[in-house]
């Protein structure tokens, strides 16, 4: 999978398509991802039985998307992207295949 942790995507299918978000979480096991402020949802949460745990209520939570839903965001193009690798002596770093900018 070559989405990790902190890239910055682009949502390109579903309800959310044109949202920008940080990768939160990158779940490899089921093909998915967790991005910032792009899918919410709630979880309903019983109180703890003790004063110092948490209250109960609705809780709203980061949901997950598909990886194939989402691309590699490009500050230059300014659009989701396509990515190649290159490699630099002993680095090998992923870049843009439109603009060929390092992501």
């Amino acid at each position: 999978m070559s989405i990790r942790k902190n890239d910055i995507v682009v949502v390109i299918r579903g309800k959310k398509k044109g949202k920008k978000g940080r990768v939160l979480q990158v779940i490899r096991e089921k093909g998915r991802v967790i991005v910032e402020n792009v899918v919410a949802v709630k979880r309903h949460l019983k109180p703890g039985r003790d004063k110092s745990a948490q209250a109960g209520g609705i809780v709203e939570k980061p949901g997950s998307v598909a990886v194939s839903n989402v691309m590699l965001y490009c500050k230059k193009c300014d659009r989701g992207v396509r990515h190649g690798y290159r490699i630099s002596g002993e680095t090998k770093s992923r870049i843009c295949k439109k603009c060929g900018e390092q992501i």
